[in-house]
């Protein structure tokens, strides 16, 4: 895809490989060499094996479980690269942690999401590339630029080629603000929308309180932007075959999974689950309800594009 890779340089953390590996294959080139570890005493160790003066550096690394140590590895890449006379950095980050510490919900509470923000730049990084994020001013608290890329077209597509959507199927919003993407998918789809109001007492916490929209005897599509200990999801799930779907689908971006997630995914009423590789799920949390697609193909066009200078706009195409 790219003829002149000489000039360009992938290199990647610990935090996913696989779809690391796999960008570099859509771009007809290799993982730059880079040895990311850890000292005796936990700290993390970088050290780039190739010549970087010049090129132009895409680091990939999500910043999933573990956080921390995975922020870590991908500031000081972006350091390490930044001091060995790179051309440009762009940190490509398919999960964005941290992301829904994006305001003050009591007082004294801090806005992670911007304090990462400023580190990531402070570290060097010249732009950002990342997709879904749990909100979107997120992008407001970079300054340099943010190329953000959307989950949903891949996850419709997904649905569509399975030839279950017809007259009887209803995209759903497992919460309200969730309600922004879901009536996207459910006018690619075609399809009519409903909602799931509930209340939360608490954190991770929901209590269904009712569901707007005609899903008795329907096949209903729930989507949302992440899945983390899964309590919104499958409550919502239990909820809609309650009120008499026939059959529940989900979909989301960004597997996190903690906690009892796995549990509660495999005894809920979802009959697949499809989800985006941004983050690399180990074997021990995957169910055979599981459908994972891969990004690989939307991140190598968004990078060939920052690469070349070329617009954002036609990747989905």
């Amino acid at each position: 895809m790219i003829t002149h890779g000489n000039e360009i340089k992938l290199f990647a953390g610990n935090s996913n490989r696989p779809l690391a590996e796999a960008i570099a294959k859509k771009l007809n080139t290799e993982l730059g060499g880079i040895d990311v570890g850890q000292f005796s005493d936990g700290e993390i160790s970088v050290h780039i094996d190739e010549t970087v003066r010049g090129r132009d550096l895409f680091i990939i690394q999500s910043t999933s479980a573990p956080v921390n140590d995975n922020l870590m590895e991908l500031l000081i890449m972006i350091d390490a690269a930044r001091r060995a006379s790179a051309g440009r950095i762009t940190a490509v980050i398919p999960y964005f942690g941290y992301a829904r510490q994006d305001r003050k919900a009591r007082s004294r509470d801090p806005i992670t999401a911007k304090l990462v923000a400023d580190l990531i730049t402070a570290a060097g990084a010249d732009r950002v590339l990342t997709m879904d994020l749990h909100a979107a001013q997120i992008q407001g608290f970079f300054n340099i630029p943010l190329d953000h890329l959307l989950g949903g077209p891949t996850l419709y597509s997904y649905f569509k080629s399975k030839k279950i959507v017809d007259e009887n199927f209803v995209v759903v919003s497992p919460d309200i603000g969730s309600v922004s993407r879901a009536r996207n998918v459910a006018s690619k789809l075609n399809c009519p929308m409903a909602i799931i109001d509930k209340r939360r007492p608490k954190a991770n916490v929901m209590e269904v309180m009712n569901i707007i929209g005609d899903i008795d005897g329907k096949k209903c599509l729930m989507v949302d932007d992440m899945i983390d200990t899964a309590g919104t999801i499958c409550q919502g799930a239990q909820a809609l075959a309650d009120h008499g779907a026939k059959e529940v689908y989900a979909c989301c971006t960004h597997a996190v999974l903690s906690g009892p997630a796995i549990e509660r995914l495999a005894a809920s009423p979802i009959k697949e689950l499809a989800i985006l590789n941004t983050i690399d799920l180990p074997p021990e949390k995957m169910l055979d309800k599981f459908k994972v697609i891969s990004v690989a193909d939307i991140f190598a066009a968004a990078i060939e594009n920052v690469y070349l200078d070329k617009p954002m706009s036609k990747i989905y195409d």
